[in-house]
């Protein structure tokens, strides 16, 4: 999935490189849907070519635009029957885990995720746990510093299971979660406009709100799930800052620890 603004350079970056050794039919670019954006007074903006200022209508607007672009009908036709989705950039994502597929069909449930222990009560993510007894993830925004902080019995955290947005769904739950509308969030951005003299703004501070889906408001659509916790340092080194912690270089090095770590497994 691309969005409107790079999914030109995104298939001609899979061009230049041949398609990295994939069989180029097998591959399906879409596009990401979009939500208009508003001002502090709920009013619509409008961008620089004098049209409604639209965003990226966020992760979990992967299910209307697969059902949307008959990406869907698609899979039935190759006979696909699960499907990584992993929203956020990662380069230690396993795309094909085969026991990550094997065992969400021995428990039979249509979607699963991948977990890891969080560092500490205040690391920023969103964790595993049931709503009304559904599959569910509550931010990070949302839960108190006391359970944050609550421990079992055995001292662990009791909201402890990191949401790490490695997905993974069977093709019928993804037919389930297509027919389902998700909730809308609201995040406070800076979003360059055209104000109602003709001038362009190019705010220093957020100025605007933009509406997104989350990919994890689709857990609820279904009744279980299969949560599967996995090693930090071989699964996750996410980029999520251009400097500083989760960053591309702390992801460039927790990826060449980890393949070096493995050369030396190999090796030995």
């Amino acid at each position: 999935m691309t969005s409107r603004e790079n999914n030109k350079q995104t298939v001609e970056f899979f061009e230049k490189n041949n398609f990295f050794g994939y069989p180029k039919e097998k591959i399906v670019f879409f596009i990401q849907g979009e939500l208009p954006m508003v001002d502090i007074n709920g009013k619509i903006l409008v961008n620089e070519e004098g049209l409604i200022k639209e965003a990226a209508d966020g992760h979990g607007g992967i299910f209307e635009a697969m059902f949307r672009n008959n990406v869907i009908n698609d899979m039935k036709k190759n006979k696909v029957e699960w499907i990584f989705i992993g929203p956020i950039d990662n380069p230690l994502a396993k795309m094909v885990d085969e026991i990550f597929i094997g065992i969400s069909k021995e428990k039979g449930v249509l979607e699963a995720g991948k977990s890891l222990v969080k560092a500490n009560p205040e690391e920023k993510v969103g964790v595993f746990c049931k709503k009304d007894g559904k599959p569910s993830v509550v931010e990070y925004t949302e839960i108190t510093k006391e359970m944050a902080n609550a421990v079992d019995e055995n001292n662990n955290l009791v909201y402890g299971e990191s949401h790490i947005n490695c997905n993974m769904f069977n093709i019928k739950g993804l037919e389930i979660i297509g027919n389902e509308k998700l909730p809308y969030h609201s995040a406070f951005k800076k979003a360059t406009y055209i104000d109602e003299s003709g001038n362009i703004i190019k705010p220093e501070e957020p100025n605007s709100y933009k509406f997104e889906s989350f990919i994890f408001d689709a857990f609820n659509k279904l009744d279980d799930m299969l949560i599967f916790r996995v090693k930090r340092e071989e699964e996750f080194a996410p980029v999520k800052n251009k400097e500083g912690n989760d960053s591309p270089k702390t992801a460039v090095e927790l990826y060449n620890k980890f393949n070096a770590n493995k050369f030396q497994f190999i090796k030995n």
